[in-house]
């Protein structure tokens, strides 16, 4: 089992949902960079439920610890331990399913492949609490990008159970996408993907949807081809969080139905310097990065935790079965995604730069 990502700025995730903690550890963070653990508290935050019958009831403190790497405010060159306790846990549920795999779960692979040895509470190591470890990493590279390149990561709800956002600024992005159970920041299509979720609930079913990321002030020329291009370095990583069936760049999918002549993207002169007359591409050209926003959408199946009867096997007595799941979970896990989607992405962008060379090992020197 290999829990990293990253080869200069690299991340490792330890713990399991309903196990003592979950945490990460942020190897290769330059010296110098003005942390504390408030940092990454807020962007923790961002992921915990607060709506009733749109989120998980299990409501965690998720109280950040820094264990190490960060000295008088100060990160200094060492690895970089954070983590979170778990204490609001109800593993009795899933008893049951150490024979009786939950369609769509990991428990029958995992088992196949761990030999039964596997943590199957909360779904172990396949849950998606290990979004939360993500998140912490994530908000160490968000810190990093942004306070070196000026990098700016907004990511957000475009659509649920089939229901997209329409058209919005960036500023309206900005102000409006976390203001809003379902992190959407067009407030119309917001409230009608909040009842969807909660009809779908009610009737003991799920959705799935996709999160859009936009970032901002990303410097041309990252990217390692071949093999670690920037656009399979992001895929990579996004497919990470659970639940994530399609990654796309730009226009993506839509590309394969144009021609040429209308998906590339023209290049111009703006006061002596090169730009684009469109972004079709999202900002990554030959699997490296052009200057332009980076433009990424990510797919996420509906949560398979749902109270409707389905079929499954008992692997002990060998039989089929019927299985209806109980516990508590997310009846949509998109809304709670988002900070996730920020946070890898970040990881990669910040991993990047400094194979680039676009930040320093040391940022800056101590004065004593």
């Amino acid at each position: 089992m290999r829990g990293i990502i990253g080869e200069r700025f690299s991340v490792a995730l330890f713990g399991e949902s309903h196990g003592a903690c979950v945490g990460c550890l942020v190897i290769g963070c330059p010296s110098g960079l003005g942390l504390d653990v408030e940092d990454i508290q807020s962007k923790v935050d961002l992921r915990k439920p607060f709506a009733k019958g749109i989120h998980t009831s299990r409501m965690e403190e998720d109280r950040v610890e820094l264990l190490s790497g960060v000295f008088e405010g100060k990160t200094t060159g060492a690895p970089i331990c954070l983590l979170v306790r778990n204490v609001d846990v109800d593993s009795g549920p899933y008893e049951l399913f150490r024979r009786v795999p939950r369609p769509g779960h990991a428990d029958y692979v995992a088992r196949l492949k761990y030999g039964g040895f596997a943590d199957h509470r909360g779904g172990g190591i396949f849950s998606g609490r290990m979004t939360l470890p993500m998140v912490m990493a994530g908000a160490v590279a968000e810190k990093l990008l942004r306070t070196t390149l000026g990098v700016e990561t907004l990511a957000y709800s475009k659509e649920i159970g089939g229901i997209s956002m329409g058209e919005r600024s960036l500023d309206e992005i900005r102000e409006l996408r976390y203001s809003n159970p379902v992190r959407c920041p067009d407030p119309l299509a917001a409230r009608a993907m909040e009842e969807a979720v909660r009809r779908a609930a009610e009737e003991g079913d799920s959705l799935g949807g996709v999160v859009e990321a936009i970032c901002l002030n990303v410097p041309p020329g990252l990217g390692e081809p071949l093999l670690s291009e920037l656009d399979s370095d992001l895929a990579r990583a996004l497919f990470s969080i659970p639940a994530v069936k399609g990654v796309e760049v730009g226009l993506g999918f839509r590309s394969a139905r144009m021609r040429g002549s209308e998906c590339n993207d023209g290049l111009r002169f703006i006061g002596g310097d090169v730009t684009f007359s469109s972004n079709n591409l999202g900002g990554i050209i030959g699997g490296i990065s052009n200057g332009m926003p980076l433009v990424l959408r990510v797919a996420f199946r509906p949560t398979p935790s749902i109270a409707k009867t389905q079929r499954s096997v008992d692997v002990v007595e060998k039989r089929e079965v019927e299985v209806s799941v109980g516990g508590r979970h997310d009846p949509c896990v998109v809304p709670r995604a988002v900070p996730a989607v920020e946070a890898m992405i970040s990881i990669v962008l910040a991993d990047h730069a400094l194979r680039a060379g676009a930040i320093p090992q040391v940022l800056e020197r101590a004065k004593t």
